[in-house]
């Protein structure tokens, strides 16, 4: 956990995962904009997050970078073709469609059952000792500290 104060640059969790630091702002930007991260900005800037990670869940984060739309989006492709009848033939969603929908709504359902904390707390488990100490004094030497953080 970031201390009170402190936040990491962007340039820097780019670097911890692997990834373009102009991918990761993009994301990280959405975040901040959702109220799950606070964004720091100027030379001494970075991100925190905006709550506990305990209140913050996997749910939270998915529709803050993906949105609210649900994965499956039904084209109605029964309506079309060959074989197709009128458009009073089609008054309830396909087979497909329900499937789909009760998938999506189990996926946020799990979803909105996990934390960040609860993210944290399984990779914490699963990690070698030597690992997480790199990962800390990693860390520890990226945090820009601030006098004041504006929420």
């Amino acid at each position: 956990m970031i201390p009170e104060g402190a936040v990491l640059p962007a340039k820097a969790l780019a670097e911890f995962h692997g990834v373009s630091e102009s991918y990761l702002l993009k994301h990280l930007q959405a975040l901040a904009a959702a109220g799950i991260l606070v964004a720091a900005p100027g030379p001494r800037g970075g991100y925190r997050l905006a709550r506990s990670p305990k209140k913050i869940t996997v749910l939270d984060v998915v529709l803050a970078i993906e949105g609210p739309e649900p994965a499956f989006r039904c084209t109605e492709i029964r309506q079309r073709g060959p074989c197709s009848g009128p458009p009073s033939a089609y008054k309830t969603p396909c087979a497909i469609n329900r499937t789909m929908l009760r998938a999506e709504a189990a996926w946020r359902d799990s979803l909105r059952a996990e934390t960040i904390a609860g993210l944290v707390e399984d990779v914490s488990a699963k990690m070698n000792a030597r690992s997480t100490v790199l990962a800390a004094d990693w860390v520890g030497v990226r945090l820009r500290y601030q006098k004041e953080i504006s929420e």
